[in-house]
């Protein structure tokens, strides 16, 4: 399927354009308060589990049995590659990925591709690599229900941070009440 010539733009890279969301008056302020809500929330879900897992006790009615599992570096593992693909996503400046604002250098929007996608790579890893855990850790050896909790804050983390990406990435895009789109 081809595009009518006039709707064609070779600088883009996908064909359909980032979702335009409206957010009132002050969409971008909104935007941008409503994705560190959703940072803090998943780092706050993955902190509560580790604090959970470090005082955690025995299940009722088994006194003399030990704590079948804890939160170890294994469960910090996804979380980190998460949190360094969202920040690898954040570095780039959205213009370059664009090829706008005088940036006629194609090697230098190719980078900037290039580094977004290992971003979001990253953090898809991320999250790949916690469902993992979840299943080989928590899930398969049966374990209580209070246990399968450290494996789902660890997926909810993941997910949250995801979230909290594309949430920032579409207020950044979205103009701003003071900003003037002029077109020669």
């Amino acid at each position: 399927m081809s595009l009518p010539q006039a709707n064609y733009d070779p600088r883009r890279v996908c064909l359909n354009p980032f979702p335009e969301v409206d957010f009132g008056k002050h969409r971008r302020i909104v935007g941008v308060y409503l994705a560190g809500g959703l940072f803090a929330l998943a780092n706050w879900l993955f902190l509560d589990a580790c604090i959970l897992s470090a005082h955690a006790k025995t299940p009722w009615g088994q006194p003399d049995t030990p704590v079948p599992v804890h939160v170890t570096f294994v469960d910090w593992v996804p979380g980190i590659c998460s949190l360094l693909g969202f920040l690898v996503i954040n570095l780039i400046d959205k213009d370059r990925i664009r090829g706008e604002d005088g940036f006629g250098d194609a090697r230098a929007v190719w980078r900037a591709r290039l580094f977004l996608f290992l971003g979001f790579a990253m953090m898809a890893g991320g999250l790949a690599g916690s469902v993992t855990v979840l299943v080989l850790k928590y899930i398969i050896p049966d374990h209580a229900e209070q246990f399968k909790y450290y494996g789902y804050a660890n997926v909810s983390q993941n997910v949250a941070l995801m979230l909290s990406i594309v949430v920032l990435w579409m207020a950044q895009n979205a103009s701003s009440e003071y900003e003037y789109n002029l077109t020669l």
